[in-house]
């Protein structure tokens, strides 16, 4: 099912879901199970699964660094397929323009199409690590907005060079990123809402914003959408602190401010156990606001971890 029709279908309710990022190669999905179970109990409709882009690896070889591409977190869609398998529960594999030339995501997307898959998120992804600024690869995509339009072409039966005869059209719906802090990238959040509404234009379904600690920016930046004409659900991101060191790493990573009350807890806290503690008491507080104005659904950044995610989920669902 579509994540915009578990909304519609949700008449007004608050949903759950949360997103997951794939085991490192080598290491077994067990483990991406063992934190996916605790969080089934509160029947979350859809689970994101990240994409990564590539990586150089410098390979020591008589002497010399021999450069070599690799990913190190392959398997998003076959994810995907398994965990829908298990949990019955839909999936939501991250397409990147990053990384990935128009034929590769015209592959992915019709495996997503062949395993039942019915939401997708596209995203632009990030600059490589050595790279000042972001750079398609060699026939990929600039930017999501393009992206989009390449999955709404497949939509209509439209594949990127075959004249394809099509008995059984894929039909995703698309969820974009929004930023309420605006995109690193970004001269300015108007000029950054021009750039939302054209992801919207090309098709996008809804939006799932970045992680945000403070839910005055979330809400000043659903209504400027709106204002913008973009009247597509808006689901807010979520991630609650766990270490210490997020305090200077997140604000330099997502360019966001985190709020004075929450700094100050955060630097009284002894052990990165008490900030956890910390950034699960929180974030039930941002729930618990954002739930009570109505938002679509509460969808949580877990990173591979539930503890913190079930302890604030147990105090909303």
């Amino acid at each position: 099912m579509k994540v915009t029709d578990h909304i519609k279908n949700a008449n007004g309710k608050t949903l759950f879901s949360f997103e997951i990022i794939p085991p490192k190669k080598g290491n077994s999905i067990q483990q991406l199970y063992n934190n996916i179970d605790p969080l089934m109990e509160f029947n979350p409709p859809f689970i994101d699964v990240t994409t990564s882009r590539e990586e150089y690896l410098y390979i020591e070889k008589d002497g010399l660094l021999d450069r070599k591409i690799t990913r190190m977190r392959p398997g998003t869609v076959g994810i995907c397929a398994a965990i829908s398998h298990k949990y019955n529960v839909d999936t939501v594999p991250h397409v990147l323009c990053g990384g990935f030339t128009k034929e590769e995501t015209e592959y992915l997307l019709v495996d997503c199409h062949y395993l039942g898959i019915h939401n997708v998120m596209a995203l632009r992804g990030d600059a490589m690590k050595h790279e000042q600024y972001f750079k398609a690869c060699e026939g990929g995509h600039q930017f999501a907005k393009e992206l989009v339009g390449q999955i709404q072409n497949l939509n209509k039966g439209q594949y990127l060079h075959d004249v394809v005869e099509v008995d059984d059209k894929s039909d995703f719906c698309i969820g974009v990123a929004g930023y309420p802090e605006k995109h690193l990238e970004a001269p300015s959040l108007k000029t950054d809402l021009k750039r939302l509404k054209e992801k919207i234009d090309a098709g996008a379904d809804y939006v799932v914003t970045q992680m945000f600690f403070d839910n005055q920016k979330y809400f000043e930046f659903v209504e400027a959408a709106k204002a913008e004409g973009i009247n597509v659900p808006i689901i807010p991101g979520i991630k609650p602190l766990a270490v210490k060191r997020h305090l200077q790493l997140l604000p330099q990573v997502f360019k966001i401010d985190l709020p004075e009350d929450l700094i100050d807890a955060v630097e009284t806290c002894k052990n990165n156990q008490q900030v956890r503690q910390v950034g699960v008491e929180w974030a039930i507080q941002q729930s618990k606001e954002l739930q009570d104005a109505g938002v679509p659904v509460l969808h949580y950044y877990s990173m591979g971890k539930s503890d913190n995610v079930k302890a604030i989920a147990s105090e909303l669902f």
